[in-house]
């Protein structure tokens, strides 16, 4: 066993970002991705070459609270110290909310999770320009209650082809939705949905379909038809990014990750 390998340890980020200016998390040939971002300031400070792994691949435009990192070091400085030198040099777009060392057999896209997504939908007539790059700015009436009607039709373990953009590696497209709500605080409607896993523009497509049937243009019952009929021409539109919200993603099964830290 070599030194390096004797003094590597395993850092996990827990990661906040606006992801209006980046092409998404993971590294493009197209734009800044946070996961660049991350790398070459993570790189400059450790005097080393890091390449973090995250545990959810947001699009572009797609904001985090809570989303996970992982990145091996042989750096001596404490992990939980990581983050108190990272976040006086990373863009004021990018904070890390928790460093700490974990297991090197710990990865966080290979793990038992619990994801948070959250949605917010600005419905009102006109446009509020200071949310516009945290919510959706739909015109028409939202009837929320309607829409909870139809969200309730998701929750459990589903086959949820109906609501993914098909990705061919993909094969499996059973996910588990835990709770899924549907509440409004003045003109907003706030979609809040956790589970063990989302497919690809699983989250944006469940919102587009509770557009639709919030907008009266389809009914509540249609949604498990929907779901049952395994075919993604039946949902409704992949919703814009700019609402959507990665809250936090916990790890149930892991003794370090209490749930006080995320």
């Amino acid at each position: 066993m070599t030194v390096e390998q004797q003094t590597k340890k395993r850092v996990m980020l827990t990661v906040a970002y606006d992801g209006t200016g980046y092409c998404g998390w993971q590294i493009q040939p197209n734009g800044i991705s946070v996961q660049s971002v991350l790398d070459r300031y993570l790189s400059s400070f450790l005097g080393e070459e890091i390449r973090v792994q995250g545990a959810s691949r947001t699009d572009a435009g797609v904001h985090a609270q809570g989303n996970v990192a992982i990145f091996d070091t042989v750096s001596r400085m404490p992990a939980d110290r990581i983050s108190f030198a990272m976040n006086a040099r990373l863009p004021e777009d990018i904070r890390i909310m928790d460093s700490r060392e974990v297991p090197l057999s710990f990865h966080p896209r290979f793990t038992n999770t619990i994801k948070t997504y959250e949605y917010r939908i600005c419905n009102r007539t006109f446009p509020d320009p200071c949310r516009r790059l945290y919510t959706l700015f739909y015109h028409w009436p939202l009837d929320e209650n309607k829409m909870q009607q139809a969200a309730d039709a998701l929750t459990g373990e589903h086959d949820f082809t109906s609501f993914c953009t098909d990705r061919p590696e993909i094969k499996n497209h059973t996910r588990t939705i835990y709770t899924l709500k549907v509440t409004r605080q003045g003109d907003e409607v706030i979609i809040r949905i956790t589970g063990n896993g989302f497919l690809y523009n699983m989250v944006r497509i469940i919102v587009g379909t509770l557009l639709r049937i919030g907008g009266g243009l389809m009914e509540p019952d249609e949604m498990k038809k929907t779901l049952e009929a395994k075919n993604r021409a039946l949902a409704g539109d992949t919703a814009r990014p700019e609402g959507l919200t990665l809250v936090s993603i916990r790890y149930p099964d892991e003794p370090f990750a209490d749930e006080g830290r995320f």
